[in-house]
């Protein structure tokens, strides 16, 4: 599966609460924002000219791949207080959010772990990005990878 299937099967409206979540602040701290502000296209990078693409944006998500990666990068680095909460409720070692080279991190995620971790956190996150980031991690680290839709 491809990352860019992961957002079409979360849907468009998914895809849009995502892009309201990026943070300009996070993507400057992670010297994204000016390789975003390429990427996605547009002249002047702000929540505003985000929200406006978005229609544009979700067309192009389905066949650029190398798009969808960098997008995902940019929503992940706004939500790094999300994701180090995850991991550390999971008992997924990481290095403040991140994993070592050679980690076995698959071997931590035990049957039933998305549920478990949208039921922990959904009403603390986001719910388009914590979705997003529980199919992103599967998806990462798993070798059979479903797409996971919550089931409340």
């Amino acid at each position: 599966m491809l990352l860019s299937e992961i957002y079409q099967g979360l849907g468009e409206d998914s895809f849009v609460d995502l892009l309201k979540s990026v943070s300009m602040g996070k993507l400057k701290t992670f010297q994204l924002y000016d390789r975003m502000k390429v990427r996605l296209h547009l002249p002047k990078l702000n929540s505003e000219t985000l929200r406006r693409a978005a229609p544009k944006l979700w067309q192009r998500i389905a066949t650029e791949e190398e798009f969808a990666s960098d997008l995902g990068q940019a929503v992940l680095v706004s939500h790094l207080d999300m994701i180090r909460a995850v991991l550390d409720f999971l008992e997924v070692p990481h290095e403040d959010g991140f994993f070592a080279k050679d980690a076995d991190v698959a071997s931590y995620l035990k049957e039933g772990w998305e549920q478990r971790a949208y039921d922990e956190f959904k009403d603390k996150h986001p719910k388009a990005a914590l979705i997003f980031y529980l199919n992103h991690l599967g998806w990462e680290l798993q070798k059979e990878f479903h797409l996971f839709k919550p089931s409340n």
